[in-house]
């Protein structure tokens, strides 16, 4: 029988403080040893972000280095947000 709680703020929460315990069966992982890490079967994890159409205002001159760069200057401009997103302390 399957019984799972539903994601919460309470359960999320829960989940995130939830103590941890370290030993030599599981040590902890620094940083790079964290960024070395991949899924095994990395062909089941391939999920597309759904892109959805946004009208912004950005500088004259942000928009024309991007776009100084050829086609895909807004893949690239997504791409620089993510790694701002990714990095972020906030969420």
């Amino acid at each position: 029988m399957i019984t799972s709680k539903k994601l919460t703020a309470e359960r999320l929460k829960e989940i995130k403080d939830f103590p941890i315990t370290f030993n030599k069966d599981s040590p902890k992982l620094t940083a790079e040893q964290l960024a070395r890490m991949w899924p095994a079967h990395s062909e089941f994890w391939k999920i597309e972000p759904v892109k959805v159409p946004l009208s912004i205002k950005v500088d004259a001159d942000v928009l024309a280095w991007f776009k100084a760069g050829g086609r895909g200057y807004q893949t690239r401009m997504n791409a620089v947000l993510r790694e701002a997103m990714l990095h972020s302390k906030t969420g």
